[in-house]
């Protein structure tokens, strides 16, 4: 038997409001088209199919308008109502959609943290391409304390600030611009290996409609899918027979969500009593992962899950 999706629900209920704040955040979020966006966008991924960037190398539930992007640590935090922290002084501004990836090189285990933002317009009064920098530097300044400590700069992650502009001026439709750190010898010639200064990258993602030129790949899946004209179903047709985008899951699928939700229900609660035991009974990591028994081939994971938690919960 089979269902709508997610994603197709998603579509459905959005209609003519898909292009606006909450709805295109939600529909932004779905892992189907983030994987294009990954694919299409970030360097990483390039070689990769949609689907097995979708299977294999997005973490977890990607998080939407839930992090803040600044903190004043120096004041009172006042508790929020939408899982946010809400400073005094600067009050919220949250990260659309957030949520780490890993990088599918060979070898050492790389994770991105990614960041997309949906953007009406294009000249609010400053450029978005500063804003996608400090966003970038806020997701780079908040690794200390939860990916590094002290002086480890070394352990710091590479960060991407993706932005989806609907509704550019014409001399931008259907672009995708890249804006990067990169290295140039002023005297003489050295190399620094592209890890230690690759550490940021802007994309700017311009949609344009059909009557412009370059009107295919991501930037048609994205004006479909955002588009306040094209009708759901129609949307739901395009983006099934175009792009291998699914709108139906199986009951079999849906079982397996199921066993994961379970699993995952499992990982929060160790993951929750590591954090405890760390705090209340000054153990180390280890020492609590092999107080609770984890096998050790679980250990890797279930690090990166401290990681992540520890990161919200300092943000």
């Amino acid at each position: 038997m089979e269902v709508e999706n997610m994603l197709a629900k998603r579509i459905g209920t959005a209609g003519e409001n898909a292009p606006y704040d909450n709805c295109c955040k939600k529909l932004l979020a779905s892992k189907q088209i983030l994987a294009w966006i990954l694919k299409t966008c970030v360097s990483e991924f390039m070689d990769c199919s949609a689907k097995e960037i979708e299977e294999k190398y997005i973490e977890g539930m990607p998080q939407v308008g839930e992090v803040p992007v600044h903190q004043d640590e120096s004041v009172e935090f006042i508790e929020g109502t939408n899982t946010e922290d809400v400073t005094i002084t600067e009050g919220t501004v949250r990260f659309d959609i957030r949520f780490w990836a890993v990088s599918p090189n060979d070898g050492e285990r790389i994770r991105l943290l990614i960041n997309v933002e949906s953007q009406n317009k294009f000249n609010p009064g400053y450029p978005v391409v500063k804003r996608g920098i400090y966003y970038c530097s806020r997701m780079i300044s908040g690794q200390r304390g939860t990916i590094f400590t002290g002086e480890n700069y070394g352990e710091i992650r590479k960060v991407y600030s993706i932005w989806v502009c609907a509704k550019p001026p014409k001399y931008r439709r259907n672009t995708i611009t890249e804006y990067s750190m990169q290295e140039r010898n002023l005297i003489g010639e050295v190399t620094e290996g592209q890890e230690n200064f690759d550490l940021l990258t802007v994309l700017v993602v311009c949609l344009g409609g059909s009557t412009e030129k370059n009107y295919e790949g991501l930037l048609k899946m994205l004006d479909v899918l955002l588009s306040s004209k094209v009708q759901p179903e129609k949307k739901k047709e395009i983006l099934q027979n175009e792009f291998d985008i699914a709108m139906t899951k199986t009951m079999e699928t849906e079982a397996m969500e199921m066993c994961n939700l379970s699993q995952g229900i499992v990982d929060e609660t160790l993951v929750n009593a590591i954090i405890s035991m760390m705090r209340k009974l000054n153990l180390s990591e280890e020492e609590c992962m092999e107080a609770l028994e984890i096998p050790e081939e679980q250990r890797e994971s279930y690090h990166m899950m401290l990681e992540d938690e520890m990161a919200v919960n300092q943000s």
